[in-house]
Order: C-alpha cells, then sequence, then structure tokens
C-alpha cells in the first residue's frame, strides 16, 4: 500500500519513566517498517494525559507500560478497552515474559517483555499499526 509524504501516524506512549518512553520512541524511531507512514508521538507520563489524548481522537497505536506508577499499563489497557469505542491497539510492556497473563487480561493486542528489544517492539507495533490501516481502507467494489 503506497501512503502520501504527510500522512502520519499517531503512537501514544504512556509511562511515568520518562526513560522508558525515549527507548520506546528510539525503537520504534520514524517508522517501524518500510511499508508504513512516518510516526508522530504522544508522550503521556498520567493516566489523565493518556485519557485526554484519547479523548481528542487521532492515536492510531497505544504502548503502555505495564511497570507505571502510581498506575499501571495493564490496568490502563483494560480500562480504555472497557471504556473507548473504537479504542486504539495496545501494546504493553510487561516486566517480564511471566507476565504474559497479565498481559492476556488486561486486552491488550500485544505484549513485550522489558527491557525494551528494539526489534521485537517494532515487529509488533508494525503488525498493529497495519491492522489498523488496514481497518480505516475504504472497501474496493
Amino acid at each position: 500500500m503506497a501512503y502520501t509524504t504527510d500522512e502520519t501516524l499517531t503512537v501514544l506512549v504512556y509511562s511515568h519513566d520518562r526513560t522508558t518512553r525515549e527507548q520506546v520512541l528510539t525503537a520504534l524511531g520514524r517508522r517501524p517498517a518500510e511499508d508504513l507512514p512516518e510516526l508522530a508521538y504522544l508522550e503521556c507520563a498520567t493516566t489523565p494525559a493518556v485519557l485526554k489524548a484519547l479523548e481528542k481522537g487521532g492515536v492510531d497505536l497505544c504502548v503502555l507500560d505495564g511497570e507505571a506508577v502510581p498506575a499501571g499499563g495493564l490496568g490502563l489497557a483494560r480500562q480504555l478497552k472497557d471504556e473507548i469505542y473504537g479504542c486504539p491497539p495496545v501494546l504493553v510492556l510487561i516486566g517480564r515474559p511471566q507476565d504474559s497473563w497479565l498481559a492476556a487480561w488486561s486486552r491488550a493486542d500485544a505484549a513485550i517483555s522489558q527491557p525494551v528489544d528494539p526489534v521485537a517492539l517494532a515487529e509488533a507495533a508494525a503488525t498493529l499499526l497495519r491492522a489498523r490501516l488496514a481497518k480505516r481502507a475504504p472497501a474496493v467494489r
């Protein structure tokens, strides 16, 4: 699929820890895959900031830190899936692989263990963004 040069996808990155947010932005870069448009980022350090950003609309992917305090990204993911109609895909960062059951409980669309593996994060994000774009694409008759 071809994209215009001015098209961007918006990724919301939530963590109380600036270092974690920077790791996500660095791992995803300007675009996580050649076949996707460039990314724009919304960085959020609090739950109210996440909710306000999603209320405005235009977010294509949420990357939530499951270890964030005081509100972890796993509980927030579940809240978003329950409360936001047409919630964008959610990718959670979990503390360890054994926490994958919590990611399933949260209804996240994907989970990556910390520390952030740039390749795994980019692949998971690209998969979710492609699916999001496919839903947006007009039906061809």
